[in-house]
C-alpha cells in the first residue's frame, strides 16, 4: 500500500512511544500524538484517555493510520487493565471504523503466549501461529486486542498489523532480553514495514531485532518487508556473567513470557 503520510500515535508519552516519535519521522511520516498525559515539547499533543470516546474519534479524524501503542503496559489489577487496553482499544477501534480509517498497528505482546515454553538446544523457533497462553491479565488483554482486530478486519475492513513484541529498549537488561530484544531502530523499521505491507485483514507478527538467541520465527514479520539490522549478542557477555544463564528449572526462565509466568509476576522480565 502507499505509505501513510499523517499517523496517530497512541501512547504517546511511553517508553516505546517515545522511542518511535523520535524515530518514525525520518520514515517520512506527520505524527499525531495522543497520551493521557502531557507531552513535554509536544505542545500540539492530544491529552486524552482512551475512555473518551468524542476525543478518540477527532484524534483518528483524517489520519492514514493507526499505531496503538497506548494501555497499561505491565500487569495489573484486572479492572485496571479492563479499563485501558480492553475497553480502551474497543474505543480506539470504534473511532477508526467511524472515521474510515483502514489501517491498524497494535502493539501486541510476547506476553500473549506467555506461557510458551521457550526453546531449548535443537527445538525449533517458535511459530507465530502457536497457541495462545497469556501469562497474566496484561497477556489476555493482547489476546482480545488481535480477537478484537481479526472481528474488526472481518466485519469492518479495518486492516490490522498486530505486533507480539518482546522488549524494545536502548539495549538488553536482561539475559532473558538476549532472546526477545527488539532495538528501537528495529522496532521502526518493524512500524514502517506493518505500516505499508500488502497485506489485507489481520496479520499477527513477531517483533524483535535478529538475535543470534532467537526464540521466535520471524519469518512473517520479513514477508512485511522488515529487516532487522541489529542483534542483541554484543551485550551477552556482560549479561550472562552479571547474572548467569538461564536456568529451566525456574519458572522464571522456563517459559517464553519469563517471570510474569511466576506467581506474582516479577519485574524486570
Amino acid at each position: 500500500m502507499p505509505a501513510p503520510r499523517t499517523i496517530l500515535l497512541t501512547g504517546a508519552a511511553g517508553g516505546l512511544g517515545t522511542l518511535m516519535r523520535g524515530l518514525l519521522p525520518s520514515y517520512g511520516y506527520r505524527l499525531r500524538l495522543l497520551d493521557m498525559l502531557p507531552i513535554d515539547g509536544e505542545p500540539d499533543a492530544i491529552t486524552a484517555d482512551l475512555a473518551d470516546r468524542d476525543a478518540l474519534r477527532a484524534a483518528v479524524r483524517g489520519v492514514d493510520a493507526v499505531v496503538h501503542l497506548a494501555g497499561i503496559s505491565l500487569e495489573s489489577t484486572f479492572e485496571k487493565v479492563l479499563r485501558a487496553n480492553i475497553e480502551g482499544t474497543f474505543n480506539l477501534y470504534e473511532a477508526a471504523r467511524e472515521e474510515g480509517v483502514r489501517r491498524i498497528v497494535f502493539a501486541s505482546s510476547n506476553h500473549a503466549v506467555g506461557f510458551t515454553p521457550r526453546p531449548q538446544g535443537d527445538d525449533p523457533l517458535i511459530p507465530v501461529d502457536t497457541p495462545r497462553r497469556p501469562d497474566t491479565f496484561y497477556g489476555l488483554s493482547k489476546c482480545f486486542g488481535e480477537d478484537l482486530a481479526q472481528l474488526y478486519a472481518d466485519r469492518h475492513g479495518v486492516d490490522t498489523v498486530s505486533i507480539r513484541i518482546g522488549s524494545c529498549f536502548p539495549e538488553p537488561t536482561t539475559v532473558r532480553m538476549l532472546s526477545v530484544w527488539m532495538s528501537p531502530a528495529d522496532g521502526a523499521r518493524l512500524f514502517h514495514a506493518a505500516l505499508t505491507a500488502d497485506v489485507t485483514g489481520h496479520t499477527v507478527v513477531h517483533g524483535s531485532s535478529a538475535n543470534t538467541r532467537l526464540w521466535w520465527d520471524l519469518g512473517p514479520s520479513r514477508a512485511l518487508g522488515y529487516e532487522p539490522q541489529d542483534d542483541s549478542e554484543p551485550f551477552a557477555a556482560a549479561l550472562l556473567a552479571a547474572q548467569g544463564d538461564l536456568d529451566p528449572a525456574d519458572p522464571a526462565h522456563a517459559n517464553l513470557g519469563g517471570a510474569f509466568c511466576t506467581d506474582p509476576p516479577i519485574w524486570p522480565y
